[in-house]
C-alpha cells in the first residue's frame, strides 16, 4: 500500500481478532517509529513492546480510554524523555507506526495521553520520563470501510496564500 492510500484509508481500530502479528511486522512497525524525524534529531522516544497477555490486560485496565488494549495482539507504549518538542516528536513517531501497521493490515488506535504513572510503574519506565500513549495493535475483528471517513471538505480547512481564501 502506498503512503497516500494508507493515510486516506486508515481508521481507528478498537476490536481485534485473536491472531498474533508476526515478529517481522512488529519490528517493522517499531522501526517506522524509530526512523521518524524529530526536532533537532533529538529522538526523545522509547518504545516498549508488550505482547504478554497478562500485561496487556493490566494496560487495558489502566487506560480508561482503551480497555480494548487487553484484546490486542500487542501494544507499544510510547515513553518520552523530557524535551520542549517531545509531544510533537512522539506524535510523529506514533503516526508513522500506525500507518506502517495499517499498510500491513494491522489496525491500531491512540490510547491515553501523558501522565500515566501507573503504566510507568508497570513497565519499569524511569520516573523522569512520561508516557505519551499506549498503542494497541492487532488484525481488525471486523472488516473496516477503508476510505469512508467523515472529514471536513478540503476547502474548509486548506487556504491559499491567506487565511479565508480556499485552496482550489
Amino acid at each position: 500500500m502506498d503512503v497516500f492510500t494508507a493515510i486516506q484509508t486508515v481508521l481507528a481500530v478498537r476490536s481485534y481478532r485473536d491472531e498474533p502479528v508476526p515478529p517481522e511486522i512488529i519490528r517493522r512497525i517499531v522501526e517506522a517509529g524509530r526512523l521518524t524525524g524529530s526536532s533537532m534529531n533529538g529522538q526523545p522516544w522509547h518504545f516498549v513492546v508488550v505482547e504478554n497477555r497478562e500485561t496487556l490486560h493490566k494496560l487495558g485496565s489502566l487506560a480508561r480510554s482503551g480497555p480494548y488494549t487487553a484484546q490486542a495482539a500487542f501494544a507499544i507504549v510510547v515513553a518520552m524523555e523530557e524535551s520542549r518538542f517531545a509531544v510533537s516528536d512522539g506524535s510523529r513517531a506514533i503516526q508513522s507506526m500506525v500507518l506502517a501497521a495499517w499498510a500491513e493490515g494491522v489496525g491500531s488506535n491512540w490510547v491515553g495521553f501523558r501522565g500515566m504513572d501507573e503504566v510507568k510503574a508497570l513497565l519499569g519506565i524511569p520516573g523522569e520520563m512520561d508516557v505519551l500513549a499506549i498503542l494497541p495493535f492487532g488484525y481488525p475483528a471486523q472488516a473496516v470501510g477503508k476510505g469512508k471517513k467523515k472529514r471536513k471538505p478540503l476547502a474548509a480547512v486548506a487556504h491559499s496564500e491567506q487565511f479565508g481564501q480556499p485552496l482550489d
